[in-house]
């Protein structure tokens, strides 16, 4: 199974359509869509280093711009924000993000876009707090382009000799990431 999987993905990610996907994936996990960019960015640049930066800087600009329209549902259509934040487990989600947007404002926004908090949780939330949209902006670009730019570094210089070692053991892996994304998310659940 795992294996249909990464040769599908693989295969999207060498293919013409490999940039609107990873322009569309990014865009929608900025706002409501619960897969990160990294799974089509990663297969991408494996597949063409040369293009490595290129596809970080889609991968940005797409992810800022989502991020915008997670700002927008936040502020303009509050109640369906709380909702979004209520689906991803967050149900005093408005008072919860005001609270850390209250305490820790710009470094909230600048953490939350370079790890793996969802991003869409901070966009929707920034809109409701009615944080400053200048300063949203600036700071999803900065820290969503230095996720990006990193993950692209690294897999452009490292990544063939990463992607025998993945391939050889893809199983093994695909365990291992599946147990650390659902250990993750239960912190982040509890933590947050």
């Amino acid at each position: 199974m795992f294996r249909k999987t990464y040769d599908w993905v693989m295969g999207l990610a060498g293919s013409r359509h490999a940039p609107a996907s990873l322009a569309a994936i990014s865009f929608a996990e900025s706002s409501f869509f619960p897969i990160p960019p990294d799974v089509m960015l990663a297969p991408m640049v494996l597949a063409r280093p040369n293009r490595a930066f290129l596809y970080a800087g889609l991968c940005t600009l797409a992810s800022v711009v989502g991020g915008l329209f997670g700002y927008g549902i936040g502020f303009f259509l509050e109640p369906l924000g709380v909702r979004l934040l209520e689906v991803f487990g967050h149900p005093e989600g408005k008072a919860e993000f005001d609270a850390l947007f209250d305490r820790f404002g710009i470094a909230f926004v600048l953490v939350a876009g370079f790890t793996p908090i969802p991003f869409k949780l901070i966009t929707i939330a920034s809109g409701m707090a009615q944080f400053d949209i200048v300063t949203f902006i600036w700071a999803a670009a900065a820290s969503r382009g230095a996720r990006f730019f990193a993950v692209a570094t690294v897999l452009k210089y490292l990544g063939p000799t990463m992607l025998q070692e993945f391939e050889r053991r893809l199983n093994l892996y695909t365990v291992i990431l599946l147990i650390l994304a659902v250990g993750g998310f239960l912190v982040l659940k509890v933590f947050m």
